[in-house]
């Protein structure tokens, strides 16, 4: 397994990061493995495959690029930089195309696990790249920013509140359930690879969410690391988590979906998120739900999370049972 050495002030110094250029290679893995995680993805992958196929098919030498980039066990380090403070997609996009050619034929050459086919035996592989990132961000990523960036400032939000809640190592274990993890005496598990472990105290540690269901590691030596990771599902994926009929018979459709995400504590903002519904709609159920009590909040930080209550927990899944019975 891959794992890095980091003493306590790391930890502690660490952050989240949302970053529109992680979004963007994550939508291109998405695009290059073309499968889904759940329909939310597939409906992604139905309305934009197909212009991405034709891009590669405009551009075969990118074809052949994305493919020895992107390996099963290593992605070439030109394609991915680590975002540093303040950098913008453009300002990664401008570092991966001016990579020396050298230099990225070399990445290719440890993402392959063999050697580079004569194809890619070229200079203009970093600006074939960096068009291609740039593809990927202004005709699947941009048109719905706002919407993503909700999502992941929405799953911010919940991991800090899990960090006050659980301690860092639940955070943690839960950001790549399998493959990441709190090995405890100062381990953070990174991946299952065999990879020599790397001692990262006193470098910048940050944590990436992306909506689509993958992760990576990334860094530049020695001044920060990056662990990418997908955001929890229920935000990702609002549709994987069914609203009883008879449950939206009783409170209305809406207002029943608010309730039946609530398993778990969430924000004004992850809920509208997570909807797509108004703030004013959300603020409307919640008010008329913990006025009923069935669903009661909390500050955490700067946040005010809700969660359901003990009678919003019974209401719901006695819906479930009667659905249940009648099916």
């Amino acid at each position: 397994m891959g794992w890095w050495q980091l003493n306590a002030d790391t930890l502690a110094r660490s952050r989240f990061v949302i970053s529109p250029f992680a979004e963007t290679f994550a939508a291109l893995k998405l695009l290059h493995a073309g499968t889904a995680a759940h329909p939310g993805e597939q409906a992604w992958l139905r309305d934009h495959t197909p212009g991405y196929r034709a891009r590669l098919a405009a551009d075969p030498v990118a074809a052949h690029l994305v493919r020895a980039g992107l390996g099963r066990s290593w992605i070439a380090d030109f394609l991915c930089p680590t975002q540093k403070d303040g950098e913008t997609f453009e300002d990664l996009v401008a570092r991966v195309r001016t990579v020396d050619p050298a230099a990225a034929r070399a990445h290719l050459t440890v993402s392959l696990a063999g050697p580079l086919p004569p194809v890619l035996d070229r200079d203009d592989l970093p600006d074939r790249a960096a068009a291609l990132l740039e593809y990927v961000w202004t005709e699947t990523v941009r048109p719905d920013w706002h919407r993503r960036r909700r999502v992941l400032e929405a799953d911010v939000v919940a991991r800090t509140a899990q960090v006050g809640q659980g301690g860092w190592a639940a955070v943690l274990d839960s950001l790549h359930p399998g493959r990441m993890r709190w090995l405890g005496e100062n381990r953070l598990q990174v991946n299952r690879h065999e990879y020599p472990p790397r001692e990262i105290s006193g470098a910048e540690l940050v944590f990436m969410p992306v909506t689509p269901k993958t992760g990576w590691v990334s860094w530049e030596e020695p001044e920060i690391y990056a662990l990418v990771y997908a955001c929890t599902g229920a935000l990702a994926d609002p549709g994987n988590r069914p609203v009883p009929t008879s449950l939206a018979t009783l409170l209305g459709p809406a207002r029943a979906g608010v309730l039946v995400l609530l398993d778990s504590p969430m924000s004004t903002s992850q809920l509208v998120a997570v909807t797509g519904q108004g703030l004013g709609s959300v603020g409307r159920h919640l008010k008329v739900l913990l006025d009923a009590g069935l669903v009661e909040r909390r500050r955490a930080g700067r946040s005010v999370l809700y969660s359901r209550a003990a009678a919003g927990e019974v209401l719901v899944e006695a819906q479930h049972r009667a659905d249940t019975e009648r099916s």
